[in-house]
C-alpha cells in the first residue's frame, strides 16, 4: 500500500489548501490566505489540537471530507448508502494520494470490508484562487448500491466567521441576499423544483459579522448543478462549523451497480480577506477563463433586440421588419425572435413540442426576415422551450407518454405545459433532430435563447422511477450535441428568468437571463445579487417598455439604459414606442457601451456598500488606468444632500481625470460640483479615501462617472 503524506498542500495565487491526512480519512485542515512555504502543516495541527471535553468522546470526530455516520460523526454525514448486506455505514480507509496536475489533488480511499472506494478531487485554480471540489463513490461489489446522499467535499470553517448570507427570491425578483448568525444547529435550506430554482440559489456566503463589501473575511461556495441541491451550514454544539453541499437525490435515484460510480455536482469555493468583493472578483475570474469558452471571450457581446415584451404572440413578418426597421439605426447588433414563430403558438396554451415554422404565419418560412435581419448588419437569433411540451400539440397528440408523471396522480397545471422525459432516449433524439432541422434549414441562426417555464412537479420516468438526476444530465448532453453539431452557435440559459442560473449549465451555453423583470429598479438590487457569483458579461440586462410589463412602474430612459449599461447589454419592447427623445438617448447609452464594453466585460467589479436609497459600484481595470463608477439612486435621501461616493480600488499613486459620461445631459436643482470638477484631475488616494460630494438628483436616476489615468510626463 502506498505510503500517505501526512498533509496534502495546494497553493494559488493568494490561497492556500491544506488536507489532513494522518487520521484514516482526510479532512480539511487549512482554506484560507496563502500560507508561507516554510509553514510546516504539522504546526497548524500542533495548534488546532482538541482536548476531552466534559460528557464527550475521548477522541472527537473529525469533520472529514465525508463525515461518517460510522465514524461516530453526529453532524451530518458527508454520505448516505444503502444495500442489502452493510453499506447504510461506512468505514474507508485511506490508500492513496495522487496529483493529476500541480494544482490538483485525488484523494482514495477504499472500504474492503463493505467493497466500495471513496475519491475526493480537488483543484485550485492557480490565478482565480477558486477550489473546484467534488465526491465520487464507486461500487465494487456484486450487489447494487443505492445513493441517498453524496455531498461534495464537506468544508471546515474558522470558528470566527459566524455569520451565513444567503439567496432568495420569487420569480421576477430573483438573488436577494439575507444575512443570519450561525446557531447551534444547521441554516439548511433545499431545492426540490427540478431546476436551479429562482427562490433557492445554491450558493451561499460565510463570513465575519463586520465584512463589507471591501473590508473583512469571507467565504463563497457555490454548487454547479441544475437539478435539485441542498445546502447546509452547521455549527456544532462543540463549536465547530462546516459547509455541506451536494445534489439532493430523490428516493432511489442513484442506484450503482458493479463498478459503476456516482460524482457529485461540482463544488466552487474561494476566500476573501478583503471583503465580498474581492471574494467575488476570485469567481468572475473563474467564469471568465474556465468556464466561457476561448471563442466567446474572444467576441464582444452582442447588443440584443428580443421581441418578447415588443410584441409577445402577435408574430407578423411586416410587423417583425419594422421592428427590425426601428431597433437597428439603435445599434443593435443581434436581433432575436422569441416565443411565437413554430406550428399553432398563437398564444401559449398550444404548440410547444412542435419545432416547425408555422407556414400560416411565415409562409415563406423564417428566411424573409432572417435575410432583412441580416441586411440590416444584425445577427438572428431565436427562442425554443425543447423540455416542455403542451398538451395541445402534435407531439403530445402523438405520444402522451413522453412527459414525465407519477402514477395515480393528476397532474399540476402550470403555464399549460407538461415536462417532457429526457430520459428517455427517442425524446431526445426528437428533440436534437427538430432543433438541428431548423439550424441546417436557417444557418445563420447564430443564437439560441433556450428557456424552461414550469418546475418539474411530477419528475417520474417512464419506469416510474424519480428523474431529475438523469434529466439534468440528458439535458448537459443535448444542449453540448447541439452545440458540437452547430460551432459558434450561441446558448442563452433562460429560465423564466433567473431559475437556472449556475455554473453547472454555464459549462455548456454562454450567456443567462437574469431575470424576467425589466424594472429597472428592480434590476438594480437582482444584478447585484447575481454578480456575488457571476461577472456583467454572462449576465443579460434589458432596457425595457416605458411602462414596465411586471411592476406597472415608469423609469426614465436614462435610468433603464444606464442598468441595462452594465451588463450583456439590450433592448426588450416595442420600439415604435419611443418618441424622438428617448431614441436620441437609447443610441446615445448604446453607443457608449459599445465604447467601454470590452472593459466593461472584463474589468473588476467593487460594489459598494448600500444604505437603501441608492446602489452603487465601480468597475476598474487590471492595469487600475480606467474606471467607471454607477449610482443609482433608488430612494430620494432623508437628508438634504446624499452622501460622497468613495471611489474604491484605484491607485492611490496615480491621477485621474474624473468625468461625467451619463446622463449626457444632467438635471440639476441647483448648480453643483460638477459645474466646477468635471474633467478635472484629482489623486487616487483623495478620490478613493476622501471621495466626492454626490449632486442632488431626483430619485430613480442614475449618474455614471469614468476616471482616466493621467499619463505622467
Amino acid at each position: 500500500m502506498q505510503q500517505m503524506p501526512p498533509y496534502v498542500r495546494l497553493d494559488s495565487a493568494l490561497l492556500t489548501l491544506i488536507i489532513d491526512c494522518t487520521a484514516k480519512t482526510p479532512a480539511i485542515l487549512y482554506f484560507g490566505t496563502a500560507l508561507s512555504p516554510e509553514i510546516a502543516p504539522a504546526s497548524l495541527k500542533a495548534l488546532s489540537q482538541r482536548q476531552e471535553a466534559k460528557c464527550a468522546s475521548v477522541d472527537e470526530v473529525p469533520i472529514s471530507l465525508t463525515p461518517l455516520n460510522g465514524e461516530g460523526f453526529t453532524g451530518a454525514p458527508g454520505i448516505e448508502l444503502h444495500d442489502e448486506a452493510l453499506a447504510w455505514s461506512f468505514g474507508p480507509q485511506l490508500v492513496a494520494v495522487s496529483y493529476p496536475t500541480v494544482h490538483s489533488v485525488r484523494l482514495t480511499c477504499t472500504d474492503v470490508h463493505r467493497q466500495l472506494t471513496l475519491e475526493h478531487d480537488f483543484l485550485l485554480d492557480p490565478l482565480s484562487n477558486v477550489l473546484a471540489s467534488e465526491t465520487t463513490i464507486i461500487n465494487n461489489a456484486d450487489r447494487t448500491l443505492l445513493v441517498n446522499w453524496c455531498a461534495a467535499p464537506t468544508m471546515l470553517l474558522p470558528d470566527h466567521l459566524t455569520q451565513v448570507t444567503g439567496f432568495e427570491g420569487r420569480w421576477s425578483n430573483e438573488f436577494q441576499q439575507h444575512r443570519r448568525d450561525l446557531f447551534v444547529g444547521a441554516y439548511f435550506r433545499e431545492n426540490r423544483k427540478g431546476k436551479t430554482s429562482h427562490d433557492n440559489f445554491p450558493g451561499v456566503l460565510v463570513h465575519h459579522a463586520a465584512c463589507t463589501e471591501q473590508v473583512g473575511e469571507c467565504f463563497g461556495f457555490h454548487l454547479g448543478w441544475s437539478g435539485n441541491h441542498r445546502t447546509r451550514v452547521e455549527l456544532l454544539a462543540d463549536g465547530r462549523s462546516y459547509v455541506q453541499m451536494g445534489e439532493l437525490l430523490l428516493p432511489g435515484e442513484v442506484q450503482l451497480t458493479a463498478q459503476q460510480r456516482y460524482t457529485s455536482p461540482t463544488l466552487y469555493s474561494s476566500f476573501s480577506s478583503e471583503g465580498f468583493s474581492a471574494l467575488s472578483a476570485n469567481f468572475h475570474q473563474y467564469v471568465r477563463q474556465q468556464l466561457l469558452s476561448k471563442a466567446q471571450r474572444s467576441k464582444p457581446r452582442p447588443v440584443h433586440y428580443n421581441t418578447w415584451e415588443g410584441i409577445y404572440f402577435d408574430h407578423n413578418v411586416e410587423t417583425l421588419k419594422q421592428l427590425a426597421d426601428h431597433v437597428a439605426p439603435l445599434g443593435v447588433e443581434r436581433f432575436v425572435l422569441d416565443d411565437g414563430w413554430f406550428k399553432g403558438r398563437r398564444h401559449d396554451r398550444a404548440g410547444l413540442g412542435d419545432w416547425i415554422v408555422d407556414k400560416t404565419v411565415y409562409p415563406e418560412g423564417l428566411q424573409p426576415i432572417i435575410a432583412y435581419v441580416n441586411s440590416l448588419g444584425m445577427e438572428f437569433g431565436i427562442w425554443f422551450e425543447p423540455e416542455m411540451v403542451n398538451p395541445d400539440s402534435d407531439l403530445y397528440r402523438a405520444h402522451p407518454d413522453w412527459v414525465l408523471q407519477t402514477a395515480n396522480n393528476t397532474q399540476l397545471k402550470f403555464r399549460n405545459q407538461l415536462v417532457l422525459d429526457l430520459t428517455r432516449p427517442e425524446v431526445v433524439a426528437y428533440l436534437f433532430s427538430a432543433i438541428d432541422a431548423i439550424l441546417r434549414e436557417y444557418p445563420a441562426i447564430k443564437y439560441i435563447k433556450w428557456d424552461i417555464n414550469r418546475d418539474l412537479n411530477h419528475p417520474g420516468n417512464a419506469l416510474g422511477k424519480p428523474a431529475v438526476h438523469q434529466q439534468t444530465l440528458a439535458l448537459y448532453q443535448l444542449i453540448a450535441r447541439i452545440k458540437a453539431a452547430h460551432p459558434g452557435l450561441e446558448i442563452e440559459s433562460c429560465s423564466s428568468g433567473g431559475a437556472r442560473i449556475d455554473y453547472g449549465v454555464l459549462r455548456y451555453t454562454d450567456r443567462v437571463w437574469t431575470s424576467d423583470s425589466n424594472d429597472a429598479l428592480d434590476r438594480l438590487a437582482i444584478q447585484r445579487g447575481c454578480s456575488f457569483f457571476f461577472p456583467s458579461d454572462v449576465m443579460g440586462a434589458h432596457v425595457g417598455p416605458r411602462d414596465c410589463h411586471t411592476t406597472g412602474r415608469r423609469v426614465s430612459m436614462e435610468m433603464r439604459a444606464a442598468v441595462a449599461f452594465f451588463g450583456h447589454m439590450g433592448i426588450e419592447m416595442d420600439p415604435r414606442e419611443l418618441t424622438d427623445a428617448e431614441k436620441d438617448t437609447l443610441t446615445a447609452a448604446i453607443a457608449l457601451h459599445k465604447h467601454y464594453r470590452d472593459f466593461i466585460h472584463n474589468a473588476q467589479l467593487h460594489r459598494l456598500d448600500t444604505d437603501k436609497l441608492s446602489i452603487n459600484f465601480g468597475l476598474v481595470n487590471q492595469e487600475k488606468t480606467l474606471a467607471l463608477f454607477a449610482y443609482n439612486s433608488v430612494v430620494e435621501s432623508g437628508r438634504t444632500l446624499p452622501k460622497r461616493l468613495r471611489f474604491v480600488g484605484l491607485d492611490a499613486n496615480k491621477h485621474y481625470t474624473l468625468s461625467l459620461v451619463w446622463p449626457t445631459v444632467l438635471k440639476e436643482h441647483t448648480p453643483s460640483l460638477m459645474r466646477n470638477i468635471n474633467k478635472q484631475v484629482f489623486s487616487g488616494a483623495v478620490l478613493m479615501q476622501f471621495g466626492m460630494q454626490l449632486p442632488i438628483t431626483l430619485p430613480q436616476s442614475a449618474l455614471i462617472y469614468e476616471l482616466a489615468a493621467i499619463t505622467e510626463a
